[in-house]
C-alpha cells in the first residue's frame, strides 16, 4: 500500500473505496455534480489544496473532466495536480450495463493502471524532472497543437501514453510536464531543440 502525502478528490464512494485499498491517504468524493452546490466540501478541498496538496482523480469521461475543470477554477491556491486514467472500454462489476461513453471509472482500472495514474503524475517519483519545461511552442513544433491534424497526432500520442483522449493541449502540456523532460520530449517527437 502506498502513503500518499496529498489528499485525493474522486468523483464518487466506489472510486473512494477502490483507492482506499490501494494507498492510504485522504480520499474525498465530490458525489458527482454535487460538487458545483456543497460550499463546505468545496472549502475542505481548498484547505488540502492549500495545506497538503490534492490530486484530482476523475473518470475519463466527459463528466469527470467537467467536475475536473470545476474544480481547476474553483481552488485558485494550493498545489493541484491532475491525475489520469486511460480510455479503458468495459463494464464495471457492479453495474448492470456500461456508462454512456462505454468508458471504465477510477472503480473499474486494474491497480496497475492506477498505481501508473500516479507515476505519471510525478507523484510516486523521487526526483523532479530538472531544465526547461516542456511549452505550447514544443506541442506546436512538434504538431501536437494549433497545426492540421494535430487532434488525430495528439490523440495517437495520449493512447501511447495510456492517457484519456479527453485532455486538452493544456491538459497534455501538465502531464507531460510530469513526466518527463523536455530532451525526453523532443527525443520522443523527433525534433530537434531550439
Amino acid at each position: 500500500m502506498l502513503q500518499i502525502s496529498q489528499a485525493i478528490i474522486v468523483e464518487g464512494k466506489y472510486d473512494k473505496i477502490k483507492l482506499s485499498s490501494l494507498v492510504k491517504a485522504v480520499i474525498i468524493p465530490t458525489h458527482g455534480f454535487r460538487i458545483f452546490k456543497d460550499a463546505e466540501l468545496l472549502e475542505l478541498i481548498r484547505y488540502y489544496a492549500v495545506t497538503t496538496g490534492i490530486l484530482i482523480l476523475t473518470d475519463s469521461d466527459r463528466a469527470g473532466f467537467r467536475i475536473r475543470n470545476y474544480l481547476k477554477g474553483a481552488v485558485p491556491e494550493g498545489d493541484v495536480r491532475n491525475l489520469y486514467i486511460p480510455d479503458v472500454f468495459g463494464k464495471e462489476k457492479r453495474k448492470e450495463k456500461p456508462s454512456a461513453e462505454g468508458k471504465l471509472g477510477v472503480e473499474g482500472m486494474e491497480a496497475e493502471i492506477l498505481y501508473e495514474a500516479f507515476r505519471k503524475a510525478g507523484v510516486l517519483t523521487e526526483e523532479v524532472p530538472s531544465g526547461e519545461p516542456i511549452t505550447k511552442t514544443d506541442l506546436y513544433l512538434a504538431g501536437l497543437n494549433g497545426t492540421p491534424g494535430c487532434t488525430e497526432r495528439r490523440h495517437a500520442l495520449q493512447k501511447e501514453l495510456g492517457l484519456p483522449s479527453g485532455l486538452t493541449a493544456g491538459g497534455l502540456l501538465e502531464v507531460l510536464n510530469a513526466m518527463m523532460t523536455r530532451e525526453a520530449f523532443l527525443k520522443m517527437t523527433d525534433r530537434k531543440g531550439g
